[in-house]
């Protein structure tokens, strides 16, 4: 399944403590979150192992979804122990081997301005079955992608590290500028002119045998998948430089590109705006850090079993 494919309705959602039905996970019209996009969520995968379901870097991920809430005082009232518990039951329930998990929590119902004022914290964490991002065919061939005309916003005007739903209505127009386009995503500058990341991958540049990736500093999130990387690559002997600016023009002749997310994996650039990069496939860094991604997830491999919470 795609990222563009119609989820199956049915299964339950955990929501505000308790399993309810699929179509009855609802929430009011008024609802804060939906008109002033006050919420936060993560975005997680399980995957089918030789060792059972295992969710991937839980801990990480649900370290940033309380922080995300800090700069908007939403506090989540469920502790960590509830939340991991509710994300079992659904994978349970569901029958889910492997699967996208998304948690979010959302300034409710009770009285509607710009401020919050005495609106309740609404949680809910629901899952689906959820295969390449950008398509199978996507991560041996690669994606075109195209420099979006939107730019990312600096965290000096909305703090880029918090994963905010209303902020992914940048990610939106730059997404689908791109597919209006014919290409499959986008790479979005920052205000300065340089490179931050995709709407919502964090992007990797191979030059020279060496790895570069944007700092946090040029307006990105701190992505979990971009630090699984990091970590694999430099067990591998690469040197990383992980706090770097990346100008437009240094992509056009860099020798491999890639994409990081929860959702993208790790996923080939093959051309930017018609530029064929290196050899326009996916080249032999990106491939070892894919494989070595792969092996590590799908627990062909004892290293790093610290990143996985097993579903009995």
């Amino acid at each position: 399944m795609s990222a563009f494919e119609e989820m199956e309705e049915d299964g339950v959602i955990w929501q505000n403590g308790e399993f309810v039905d699929w179509e009855n996970a609802t929430t009011h019209v008024l609802t804060h979150g939906l008109h002033y996009g006050t919420g936060v969520f993560e975005g997680v995968r399980a995957y089918d192992t030789e060792r059972g379901t295992a969710i991937f870097r839980w801990d990480d991920h649900l370290d940033r979804f309380y922080q995300s809430g800090k700069p908007y005082d939403l506090e989540i009232p469920f502790d960590r122990e509830t939340l991991t518990d509710a994300t079992v039951g659904v994978l349970r329930r569901n029958e889910l081997e492997s699967a996208y998990i998304r948690p979010i929590a959302f300034y409710g119902y009770h009285q509607l301005g710009v401020s919050p004022g005495e609106c309740p914290v609404d949680v809910a964490i629901a899952a689906w079955p959820w295969g390449a991002y950008l398509g199978e065919e996507a991560l041996e061939e690669g994606i075109d992608v195209m420099i979006s005309s939107w730019r990312k916003h600096a965290s000096s005007q909305i703090p880029t590290n918090a994963k905010t739903t209303g902020l992914y209505v940048n990610s939106l127009l730059a997404g689908e500028e791109a597919r209006r386009n014919g290409y499959a995503e986008a790479i979005v500058l920052n205000k300065e002119g340089n490179v931050a990341e995709g709407p919502g991958e964090n992007l990797f540049m191979v030059r020279d045998g060496e790895i570069f990736t944007p700092g946090l500093s040029e307006s990105i999130l701190d992505g979990i998948t971009r630090d699984t990387v990091i970590t694999l690559a430099e067990e591998r002997g690469y040197t990383v430089h992980d706090n770097v600016t990346i100008s437009r023009g240094e992509l056009n002749t860099a020798d491999e590109l890639f994409f990081t997310g929860s959702a993208a994996e790790v996923t080939p650039i093959r051309k930017v705006d018609n530029v064929v990069i290196g050899e326009g496939t996916r080249g032999p860094v990106t491939e070892e850090l894919q494989s070595a991604f792969f092996e590590v997830v799908e627990r062909r491999t004892d290293d790093h079993d610290e990143w996985f919470d097993y579903v009995a």
